[in-house]
């Protein structure tokens, strides 16, 4: 099997944490300890595209919204960014995230439904709620990545802040009735990727 490179979340860490056994530990050589941060980093680079680094640093550092380091990881995780020179087509890449997120998701609400016999507890109520915001979500998406690719970008703006905030209502659902969500990382990330195609089409030159 291939090596794999690390990511930029793992990378980080190491920096963070060579730099506070720099500051703590003064028996090991001040030497020693920059030519480890010197490799971190260089890993660090390599393992990141440089397009793929500039757009999120540009548009999600600040935004209050999502991670740069979400944006790098998502973005990464499909080999079309390495061939990428614009906002635009890193767009149209996490429109097919959005979507293969929003199929397995719900899948996973399906097969929970299912072997939950349909009950009328407040899990299966939320499950069921966000079932139908799923559902939604993927009846839509196919327009939206056609008004991404034919640069009508209101348009899928308009569709993507709808698609945000009912999967903000499906996590907040579980909340309201005080219940664990089976679904916390699933909706932060389908949240994350319909925000972050926002934040590249509305920066689009």
């Amino acid at each position: 099997m291939a090596s794999r490179k690390p990511s930029v979340s793992t990378l980080s860490y190491r920096l963070a944490e060579v730099s506070t056994m720099a500051s703590s530990n003064n028996g090991v050589s001040a030497l020693f300890l920059l030519a480890v941060l010197l490799i971190a980093a260089s890993q660090l680079a390599a393992g990141i595209n440089s397009a793929v680094y500039g757009a999120c640093k540009t548009i999600a550092g600040g935004s209050g919204l999502i991670g740069v380091t979400f944006c790098i990881d998502a973005l990464s995780s499909d080999n079309r960014s390495s061939n990428v020179g614009s906002y635009k087509e890193f767009a149209v890449i996490a429109v097919d995230l959005l979507t293969a997120n929003a199929t397995s998701t719900k899948s996973e609400i399906d097969a929970m439904l299912r072997s939950s016999g349909g009950g009328g507890d407040a899990t299966t109520r939320c499950l069921k709620s966000c079932q139908a915001v799923y559902g939604g979500i993927l009846q839509v998406q196919a327009a939206v990545g056609a008004a991404v690719k034919g640069g009508r970008f209101q348009e899928a703006i308009s569709s993507l802040e709808k698609s945000a905030s009912a999967v903000k209502e499906c996590r907040d659902g579980f909340g309201k009735s005080n219940v664990t969500s089976p679904l916390s990382v699933e909706n932060d990330d389908t949240f994350q990727l319909a925000e972050l195609i926002v934040l590249l089409i509305r920066d689009e030159p």
